[in-house]
């Protein structure tokens, strides 16, 4: 029988309970403010009333935390390419073609489930589950790095760093034609397309639906009919960096949902078989949530996008 795993100490400043918790033990409030709500949590020696009291600098306290249930998906014995990984996180170089999370039609084969069996034993649960803490995302057919929480206190940590729009992600792509200006922003609001509800649109700055979203972006090199741009993100909206090109006309090449090749280039394509949009997440850099290390990552062009580049020089 799996035995809760206790935590003592005292309080490192006065404020409210879940908070000042929190600071001690490393865990999320969410899920202290949980542990208190179970009745799990006692403060000088008495059960824990409100995640919401105030408390004492110094006051002792004891914490029951239940082993983590088992998550949903299935563990899966699928190789995965780990850049760095340690008790907290982990960094993973995706392949285009692998989707993040368990969804309807791709229940199986996902990074969840290939995360569950790597890290099997290490997962301390993200709010009382054993899973990996998903805390960005990168679309099925786009490569490249993404970086997966393996404890409460590293998903809260990580999650407010996405939020508070300071992680760097430098993305490459290839795009149809050349934009102009060579160097600039985009910033257009995403949002979910009316007529396709499996489609980000465009929206007005102004709306009320959907979310703001920037892209910076440069022009890296010129070919006959597309360029290699580089993408730097400000903010992480789905299908942010397709949706934005395509919409001032400079689409990325191979994108199956909102692009069509240039009738010059569909020899290439043909020849190399490219059947997915031409976009890797090469640079990934955060603060590390729980040591404050600097942390900051790179990844080479994939074989397919290699040898498309190659082909349109």
């Amino acid at each position: 029988m799996t035995v809760p795993e206790i935590i003592t100490g005292t309080t490192l400043s006065s404020a409210r309970l879940d908070k000042a918790l929190a600071e001690a033990t490393g865990l999320s409030r969410a899920r202290v403010q949980g542990l208190i709500d179970d009745g799990r949590v006692e403060v000088a020696g008495k059960p824990a009333a409100s995640a919401s009291a105030k408390v004492a600098a110094d006051t002792p306290f004891r914490i029951e935390i239940p082993p983590a249930i088992a998550a949903e998906a299935a563990p899966e014995d699928i190789a995965l390419t780990v850049v760095y990984e340690d008790e907290h996180l982990i960094v993973i170089d995706k392949p285009a073609g692998m989707v993040v999370h368990p969804a309807a039609g791709n229940y199986t084969g996902t990074l969840v489930n290939a995360l569950l069996h790597h890290c099997r034993g290490q997962l301390s649960g993200i709010g009382g589950v054993a899973r990996p803490g998903i805390v960005h995302r990168i679309d099925k057919d786009t490569s490249g790095l993404l970086v997966v929480a393996k404890s409460d206190a590293a998903h809260e940590g990580l999650a407010a760093q996405f939020a508070a729009h300071s992680v760097h992600r430098r993305y490459l792509a290839v795009c149809a034609g050349h934009p102009s200006p060579a160097e600039g922003t985009i910033d257009a609001r995403v949002g979910r397309s009316d007529a396709d509800r499996k489609k980000m649109t465009v929206l007005p700055n102004n709306s009320s639906r959907g979310k703001t979203a920037v892209t910076h972006y440069k022009l890296i090199e010129r070919f006959e009919s597309a360029a290699l741009i580089e993408c730097r993100l400000e903010t992480g909206r789905t299908h942010q960096v397709r949706v934005h090109f395509a919409s001032i006309g400079h689409a990325l090449l191979g994108d199956p949902a909102y692009a069509r090749i240039p009738k010059p280039l569909r020899p290439v394509f043909e020849e190399l078989g490219f059947t997915r949009q031409a976009l890797h997440a090469a640079e990934l850099g955060f603060v590390h949530p729980v040591n404050g290390e600097m942390l900051h990552f790179r990844s080479d062009l994939p074989r397919d996008m290699q040898e498309l580049i190659d082909q349109l020089r």
